[in-house]
């Protein structure tokens, strides 16, 4: 990989970068750079030599020659919920030893939880922080720095697709109780009311442009899938007319009413549009030696079916009768589904 970089503070910037696999778990890389400033040439060489200790375990040793020569070790777990990093630096200026922890909470939001502690020539430094999803394509983060002599400030972390915006902000060179209590809880306080008041509402109304454009698109096929299951239906009355009369006679089980869509329960989104069909037929013309099996899958593709409400979440409501008594089941629309339930 070749680079080239220019700026006016530091001049032309030249690098060299190779990578080789040595064997299936071990790896090199060596990055070589040329630096032009007002005090002449800056070589500089980067060489850094990993192996995968096991699934979630890489360790790496990483020498660094020209522009800030050091020697690094360091350890890195990475899981499904945590990342932890010990890091061991001998080098000029800066020789340290570093732990940091990192907790991914398993939400939509992928929210995750961090601290780290540093030490070294330097002094010492404990930072921790969080960052959020705000959006599909936006990471929101901040983390407050706390060191001896360095002070105490806060950087403030934005995400965009391929772009990073830093905004750092240095509230004091003292280690001030005050100064650490409102970098912690000032942007807690600031993002919850952000999220609540415009983060939210956004995100919600950009949702609903997206679904009423997805309607749009596929206003026609909803309807031409509605043509279809009402037809199914029609076919089905006789088989199901029989399957009752069977059922009934051996006192099994018979769909009283059928329902699948979306249903609004709760109060605050009572003005939302309610969008469920009837399915009572298609269901109990699947209804076999007095069982009803459905699959983990969508129930839209099932014989007398269609889906009203496409990209929402849906659901499918049976009230059904067996051995004389009434039950009342619900379950989500890619879940499985076996009555009569023991």
């Amino acid at each position: 990989q070749l680079e080239f970089g220019a700026g006016d503070l530091q001049g032309p910037l030249f690098g060299l970068k190779i990578f080789r696999n040595l064997t299936p778990r071990c790896f090199i890389t060596t990055n070589c750079a040329l630096q032009f400033s007002s005090r002449g040439i800056r070589p500089g060489l980067t060489t850094v030599l990993a192996r995968n200790l096991d699934k979630n375990t890489m360790g790496y040793l990483q020498w660094r020659w020209g522009i800030q020569s050091a020697m690094n070790t360091s350890i890195v777990r990475d899981t499904k919920t945590s990342h932890f990093t010990v890091a061991l630096q001998l080098g000029i200026p800066h020789s340290f030893m570093m732990v940091s922890y990192q907790h991914k909470f398993q939400d939509e939001d992928q929210t995750r939880v961090k601290g780290s502690l540093k030490a070294g020539f330097f002094g010492t430094i404990v930072e921790y922080g969080a960052e959020r999803k705000i959006s599909r394509h936006s990471i929101l983060g901040a983390t407050i720095s706390v060191g001896v002599p360095q002070g105490v400030s806060l950087k403030i972390k934005l995400n965009r697709a391929s772009q990073t915006y830093f905004f750092p902000v240095h509230l004091t060179d003292q280690l001030l109780p005050s100064a650490v209590f409102y970098a912690t809880v000032g942007p807690l306080v600031i993002y919850f009311a952000m999220h609540r008041l415009i983060i939210k509402p956004y995100l919600r109304a950009q949702k609903e442009r997206e679904l009423e454009k997805q309607r749009e698109s596929t206003a026609s096929d909803i309807l031409q899938k509605k043509q279809e299951a009402e037809a199914a239906v029609r076919l089905m009355q006789e088989s199901v007319r029989r399957i009752i009369e069977a059922e009934e006679a051996r006192m099994g089980l018979i769909v009283v009413n059928a329902w699948y869509g979306k249903f609004v329960n709760d109060n605050s989104r009572k003005n939302e549009k309610v969008k469920v069909i009837d399915v009572t037929v298609p269901l109990q013309c699947l209804v076999k030696d007095s069982k009803l099996i459905l699959t983990e899958s969508s129930k839209a593709g099932l014989p007398g079916f269609y889906d009203p409400c496409v990209g929402e979440e849906k659901s499918l409501k049976v009230l059904y009768q067996f051995r004389g008594v009434l039950h009342q089941v619900m379950s989500a629309d890619n879940e499985a589904l076996r009555i009569p339930k023991q």
